[in-house]
């Protein structure tokens, strides 16, 4: 597969500020939600079927299947699942062939465990993204599905595809959509004059406050029922559907690169759950270890959670149970460990009730509108650099070249990476971003765009490697050209070594200056949003 590696934003697509602010007055969201709430209510059910999204990949505790089984189950109809497969919306993400390969083979194991339960999963393929409405529509006219059930999908793409299907099938097909992909719903959590909350710390402590009130709401829901072999007889033809293939532009380089990605982060719902019971059995070392890249203390779940393979309900009900069957994750209520993996988790679902308040965040533009007038650089040989690990800045270098290697890095080096990127070369963020989106298997859009939102803060490398990395053994790790480096040395080789020692190295000298760069940043992004009015 030969990657795409550079982005102008036009490219990308993006609205104006001024149109931005309009979407952000008129939420897809409520207009969704109304629009469903405008259904006539269909009495005579015929069939019942959940559409799975590539965030809800699990039969245990999804909340849209949960309900759909429900209601086949009391009116003694058949239950079908079906998923729709579009290669251009895929590639219109920019989802990773990690990603990609990560889906598909969950999708095959969640089709034998529904097989199990007599209940096809249905593999609706559409071309185009123009095709997916009438994909899905002529889907549930043929079958005779009378109520289809879900769950919310945040993006505004996505919010009006969902708009889309509801004005296409009218009063003949009952649409149900359920908020699943957090414990508190997105949106609920809001400031004293009734808006979304968008700080942190703020949100943090009501969400804490909201789930020690009412436990239940990490409470799972149980896998569907049955089908009865009757039922299933009638859908006969719809098991055995074939499965989805990955797109050219998805495919790895190499059968090593897909054996080394899968052997690395095995798909489905009890790979991922066991990989949980491995992280609760070390969550006491993880507030003191969680930014160190090279202890490798963190949980790795972000690509369970990210595609659903495993809810984040029952992660955290794993995390009660460690903490003596308690909800209280503050810090009176649990110990370091405990309240620092769950406030992560807290981040998570603050990006979507971002994501879901603030739409224009999915649209290739800043929460803060007033970087969009920022003027970026044109350094295509520090973008090069920059991806494939060589920009003679050891931290970065070693980010970079653990996320070709795993599809996935390590947090500290996410905000690393990005703010070199951005703030030191002054290239676009949006292109980094891409890249993210592009190789990440765990990539998300709302984490994706919240940790790259450009902000005033540059990082300063060296003594961040100096912090978090002490010993300097990641950094040798994934920098083979410094394993033989001694010392301190191994944080900024080029300004530590002797020029002769340097150059025994084999490895290239800073491509910028970082406090140079660092001032070109702050006063470029000063002079340009000085009288920026989105």
């Amino acid at each position: 597969m030969s990657k795409r590696t550079s982005y102008q934003r036009s490219e990308l697509g993006h609205p104006s500020t001024k149109r931005a602010k309009q979407i952000d007055d008129d939420l897809p969201f409520d207009n969704l939600v109304k629009l469903l709430g405008q259904q006539e209510e269909i009495k005579a059910i015929s069939r019942v079927a959940h559409w799975f999204r590539p965030k809800d990949l699990r039969i245990h505790d999804n909340t849209g299947l949960h309900h759909a089984s429900n209601l086949a189950q009391s009116s003694k109809k058949p239950l079908v699942c079906f998923y729709l497969h579009c290669p251009a919306e895929e590639s219109w993400h920019g989802t990773s062939p990690a990603r990609m390969d990560f889906i598909i083979e969950a999708l095959k194991l969640m089709a034998e465990e529904l097989k199990e339960l007599n209940i096809p999963l249905v593999f609706l393929h559409s071309e185009e993204r123009a095709e997916r409405i009438p994909t899905v529509a002529k889907f549930l006219k043929d079958n005779h599905i009378s109520h289809v059930f879900a769950n919310f999908e945040y993006e505004i793409n996505e919010l009006r595809r969902d708009i889309g299907l509801v004005e296409k099938v009218g009063n003949h097909v009952q649409f149900s959509v359920y908020h699943d992909q957090t414990v508190v719903e997105p949106g609920s959590i809001r400031t004293g004059n009734d808006k979304p909350i968008k700080v942190f710390t703020p949100y943090h402590r009501a969400w804490l406050n909201i789930v020690n009130k009412d436990p239940s709401l990490l409470d799972p829901h149980p896998p569907p029922t049955n089908n009865t072999l009757s039922g299933a007889s009638e859908l006969k033809q719809l098991f055995n559907s074939k499965q989805p293939n990955v797109a050219k532009d998805k495919q790895f380089a190499s059968n090593e690169d897909m054996k080394r990605i899968r052997n690395l982060w095995p798909p489905g719902h009890s790979a991922g759950m066991k990989r949980m019971d491995s992280f609760i059995a070390q969550i006491d070392n993880y507030a003191a270890t969680r930014s160190s890249p090279a202890a490798n203390s963190t949980s790795r779940m972000s690509a369970y959670f990210s595609t659903g393979m495993v809810s984040v309900r029952e992660a955290l009900c794993k995390v009660r149970k460690y903490n003596e069957g308690s909800s209280d994750f503050s810090q009176g209520g649990s110990n370091n460990g405990v309240y620092g993996w769950v406030r992560e988790i807290v981040f998570r679902e603050l990006y979507r009730q971002t994501l879901m308040t603030t739409p224009h965040t999915a649209m290739n533009l800043p929460q803060n509108l007033r970087f969009d007038f920022v003027t970026w650089e044109d350094d295509e040989e520090g973008w090069e650099k920059w991806y494939k690990g060589t920009t003679g800045e050891p931290f970065i270098d070693a980010g970079m070249r653990q996320l070709k290697t795993e599809a996935y890095m390590h947090n500290r080096l996410r905000m690393n990476v990005s703010s070199y990127l951005y703030c030191n070369l002054l290239l676009d963020y949006c292109r980094g971003e891409r890249y993210f989106a592009e190789t990440l298997i765990d990539w998300d859009l709302s984490n994706n765009t919240q940790g790259w939102e450009p902000s005033f803060t540059v990082f300063n490398l060296v003594s961040q490697a100096e912090k978090n990395d002490p010993e300097g053994d990641y950094i040798r790790k994934w920098v083979p050209e410094l394993r033989g480096v001694k010392g301190k040395a191994v944080f900024a080789p080029y300004e530590r070594l002797s020029k002769k020692e340097f150059e025994k190295l084999g490895y290239p000298k800073p491509h910028v200056d970082w406090k140079k760069t660092k001032h070109r940043a702050v006063e470029r992004f000063k002079i340009d949003m000085r009288d920026a009015t989105p």
